[in-house]
């Protein structure tokens, strides 16, 4: 990575966050420079345990986590909280996500912070309003925010996104709120606390910009603009999604998919009409991908330069040549586990720092403080 990119030097970051939101915001602060300390409870934040695993770090750990050092205190014991205090009132940034007045009652709220600090607290539903109490999980979140009322299977049941896309969304904004501070910090002519009250319910909601303004809009469900957009499965049994945003991409589609009388039939003139007639529509076009390899479909939709491409696995894409071509992934060294592969960093490029071990700097950042 580019040290050039990497103008968080000399900021000190106390992580009290676990899972994936508020640590993935903190791993990128410290692959922006950052000295991040990582505050553990005895047991270690629960993400250690999930998924692949060895001595205590997780792939998880590493996604998230890399570059940071960890210490562990008990929070429970005066002992405890009197050092996280002392860690607060040193941290340039500052980051929570216990449930809304926790973390005032164990030295890590903005009043133990110091007077210029960036606050950054991580929730469910936020630090105000009638559900700021309520317990929340990615899958609440995606629920939650509408998100998986637009994701209907093909069963016709709605779905939550695999991928821990509400932790994720939470996280890159509250990375984003916290540089807009520090950047604001920078300007203060006096010393200046900035408190970021960040919720896994707003940041969903904001993958959801276009549709939530669309329903609140028109008062009633809006119909997706692009039918028959969507994923079908081929001769070989892989997928190919395909998507359109012109009408004349419609056109090309019956052209390269070989439906003349869908392209000259008068219910799918126009993108209302197609999305009124859909049920018919689908049925034509998934008949037609089904008489084909996903190869052969690709090859002739995007020589036609049509939006399509095929379904890829995680590992599909690993091993992908544009993927290996850009070094879009890396491989990130990490003692107890080998090689891990992850996507670089977008914009900032690769980096490989290890994840720490549970506890592995307690005593030498309680040293720093004195203790």
């Amino acid at each position: 990575m580019d040290e050039a990119m990497r103008p968080y030097r000399g900021i000190r970051v106390l992580d009290a966050g676990q899972g994936i939101a508020g640590p993935y915001c903190g791993m990128m602060l410290a692959a922006c420079g950052a000295d991040v300390i990582k505050l553990e409870p005895a047991e270690g934040d629960w993400s250690r345990a999930l998924g692949s695993a060895n001595e205590g770090v997780s792939v998880m750990t590493v996604c998230f986590n890399r570059g940071k050092r960890s210490v562990v205190l008990d929070l429970k014991s005066d002992e405890g909280r009197a050092a996280a205090a002392r860690l607060a009132s040193q941290a340039d940034v500052l980051i929570e996500a216990f449930r809304p007045g926790v973390a005032a009652r164990i030295g890590l709220g903005p009043e133990n912070a110091k007077a210029d600090a960036v606050c950054l607290s991580i929730s469910g539903f936020g630090q105000r309003g009638p559900y700021r109490e309520r317990p929340c999980t990615d899958s609440v979140a995606q629920a939650f925010s509408g998100f998986v009322s637009l994701n209907a299977g093909s069963d016709g049941a709605p779905h939550k996104a695999g991928p821990f896309i509400a932790d994720m969304a939470t996280g890159i904004w509250a990375f984003s709120a916290v540089q807009v501070a520090l950047a604001a910090r920078a300007q203060d002519s006096a010393p200046r606390q900035r408190v970021i009250d960040m919720s896994l319910m707003a940041a969903t909601s904001n993958l959801l910009t276009h549709q939530i303004a669309e329903w609140g809009y028109q008062q009633k469900p809006a119909a997706p603009p692009n039918a028959p957009a969507g994923a079908y499965q081929c001769s070989d049994g892989a997928w190919v999604m395909v998507t359109l945003v012109r009408e004349a991409e419609w056109l090309a589609i019956c052209d390269a998919l070989e439906i003349p009388d869908a392209k000259a039939d008068p219910r799918f003139t126009s993108f209302p009409l197609r999305w009124e007639h859909r049920e018919e529509l689908y049925a034509i076009v998934r008949a037609a991908f089904a008489r084909r390899t996903s190869d052969e479909w690709v090859a002739r939709l995007q020589g036609a330069r049509l939006l399509a491409d095929r379904v890829n696995s995680p590992l599909d894409w690993l091993a992908n040549e544009h993927v290996v071509a850009y070094g879009a992934a890396s491989r990130v060294p990490q003692p107890q586990l080998g090689e891990v592969p992850l996507p670089m960093l977008p914009g900032l490029g690769h980096w490989h720092a290890p994840a720490p071990t549970l506890g592995q700097h307690t005593a030498e950042v309680l040293a720093e403080l004195g203790a």
